[in-house]
């Protein structure tokens, strides 16, 4: 087991047998989890109904309640530590991220990289279908964002990567605190302050055609106050033994 793709959904009908579908056939051996947070509108029943076409490949988890982005993808994280994948994915289930596009993470961390990210706003990388407010929206926070942290990711709250599993392993991943906008964020600063090596892949962005975004007025403030928080922790506490402690690395 080597590659796995983690889709968090909530409200995904429309889209998530499609996508899946594409994934896997690929044919590039790629797993992939389904945590779904008790979608009322039936998408675990539309997953378990074609579990048995993937039988290996295709996993679900449900959880009792919308719980975050961020408690997903950890819960995820753990799960793929576990089995013993060597490769764990981010991706949306609204094919904002080409599928396609999942190779070129996987050999950018198979050649070298620790993180890939998936990057609309470096050389090569763009956005098609938004509208120029949410557009403006998004690069303004990655430019918040890399002013406040240093951090030097040109997309910081990108939602599609592929980390290494010593990556996961070493973060302490239940001291990341933020569970939306700012989640993608703390990851991102927590493998760059652990050292890591970090590459963005120039992807184009494309908005969903069906289905609802779950951005929101909450999401967004917790990335405002979640960026200083996260400044503010790394300049007077050690950020750093935080991250590792439970694991010993330090």
């Amino acid at each position: 087991m080597e590659k796995l793709v983690i889709i968090p959904t909530f409200n995904e009908k429309e889209n998530i047998e499609k996508i899946i579908d594409t994934v896997i056939c690929l044919q590039l051996n790629y797993h992939i989890l389904i945590i779904d947070d008790n979608s009322p509108d039936g998408t675990a029943e539309i997953i378990k109904s074609i579990l048995f076409k993937y039988p290996g490949q295709l996993f679900l988890e449900q959880r009792t309640g919308k719980l975050g982005l961020g408690t997903a993808y950890i819960y995820g994280f753990k799960w793929a530590i576990e089995k013993g994948y060597q490769f764990i994915f981010e991706m949306d289930a609204d094919f904002s991220h080409n599928p396609t596009d999942l190779e070129r993470l996987y050999l950018a961390c198979k050649n070298g990289s620790d993180l890939a990210i998936g990057s609309r706003y470096i050389k090569g990388g763009e956005i098609v279908n938004w509208p120029s407010n949410r557009i403006l929206l998004s690069k303004g926070a990655s430019l918040y964002t890399r002013l406040i942290t240093w951090m030097p990711i040109k997309d910081p709250t990108a939602g599609f990567v592929c980390y290494k599993k010593v990556v996961l392993e070493t973060i302490r991943l239940d001291a990341i605190a933020f569970v939306g906008y700012a989640f993608q964020i703390e990851m991102k600063f927590a493998t760059w302050k652990l050292g890591f090596k970090i590459q963005e892949v120039p992807i184009t962005f494309i908005d969903r055609e069906y289905g609802n975004s779950k951005m929101n007025k909450g999401i967004i403030k917790e990335g405002i106050l979640g960026v200083i928080n996260l400044r503010c922790q790394s300049i007077f506490k050690n950020y750093r033994r935080k991250l590792t402690l439970a694991n010993n690395i330090i």
